[in-house]
């Protein structure tokens, strides 16, 4: 059973001349450095994820790899091309479309799509800076669906400009 579920957007990014396509932005160096502390931090909290369903895109993927070289231990990485930009209905349809995984579950992605999928499951409005990560922790709630909003609590959130990264 799902304990944690971590809604988390991508680390900073940039958008250099030779980059034509939003999908293929990198990070910045910075970007990289705060998706590593990031990482530590969510270790040191015990929310690590176990599992990371994330975009496809390039700042997305290079997020995913900042965090688990952090995190101690073995961590899976999903990469799906439908979380690229999606709305908070499409992260649900993508969600529901899964099995509910075991431990804790990271959905790695865009705004303003994570952060209404935010607002879904907490019906709380809250910003998503760059690498901002809400983890929210399962109640004990006996609902049909793992994705139903009374199955979940926000306990933390973790903004990177309130730690100085």
């Amino acid at each position: 059973m799902l304990s944690h579920l971590l809604l988390m957007r991508h680390s900073k990014s940039s958008w250099p001349d030779d980059i034509e396509s939003d999908h293929e932005r990198p990070l910045t160096e910075s970007g990289k450095e705060t998706a590593h502390a990031i990482g530590h931090l969510l270790s040191a909290r015990n929310y690590a994820p176990d599992i990371i369903w994330s975009s496809d895109a390039a700042r997305t993927r290079q997020t995913a790899m900042a965090l688990i070289r952090a995190i101690e231990g073995a961590q899976t990485v999903l990469y799906n091309s439908q979380l690229y930009h999606a709305s908070a209905l499409q992260m649900l349809s993508i969600c529901e479309r899964e099995v509910e995984p075991s431990g804790n579950l990271m959905i790695l992605g865009h705004n303003p799509g994570i952060s209404a999928f935010h607002e879904y499951l907490t019906r709380q409005s809250h910003p998503y800076s760059p690498a901002s990560c809400a983890v929210l922790a399962r109640q004990d709630y006996k609902g049909e669906s793992w994705l139903d909003p009374k199955a979940w609590r926000l306990i933390d959130f973790i903004n990177p400009k309130e730690l100085g990264l």
